[in-house]
């Protein structure tokens, strides 16, 4: 795998990571998509969207077989509303493409909200910063490194 923002941030922090890559398609949800290609479980590969709390931009990581509820979001982030970033704006915030957005070296600093289950995983899985460029990364440094607040996240299933 070559060396994306994510990865360079990680080894300069001195985190131990694994690279993993696939064959991004573009042809599903990303993460999905990474967790069957690569044979992790969806449970610990980790979406990274950008969601605007009120008006402030910010990472929601959730599983991918997992759907964010942007009332819970909103709710951990103390607002009334949240709503998905449009493309653009999570691409310009960021520095990266849709499919490859990472909280990892991403161009400008947003708060990072992590879904609680992933706090029952010594490891998760997440975007390294370019499409089809995963890592895996012990959970409780990634929540450190990036400050990440753990919240229920997760839309409830009907």
């Amino acid at each position: 795998m070559g060396e994306t923002r994510g990865t360079t941030e990680l080894r300069r922090a001195g985190i131990p990571f694994r690279s993993l890559r696939y064959r991004y398609t573009g042809a599903g949800p990303a993460a999905a998509e990474a967790a069957r290609e690569l044979g992790v479980g969806p449970e610990r590969m980790f979406k990274t969207l950008v969601a605007l709390a009120g008006e402030e931009p910010m990472f929601a990581l959730v599983p991918a077989d997992a759907e964010l509820s942007l009332k819970k979001l909103a709710s951990a982030a103390g607002v009334k509303h949240a709503v998905m970033a449009p493309r653009d704006l999570a691409e310009r915030r960021t520095g990266y493409q849709a499919g490859g957005i990472s909280p990892l070296g991403s161009r400008q600093p947003l708060r990072v909200f992590l879904d609680e289950s992933a706090l029952t995983h010594d490891r998760i899985c997440l975007n390294a910063g370019g499409r089809g460029e995963i890592v895996e990364v012990a959970t409780a440094e990634l929540v450190s490194h990036v400050s990440a607040t753990a919240a229920d996240l997760r839309r409830d299933q009907s």
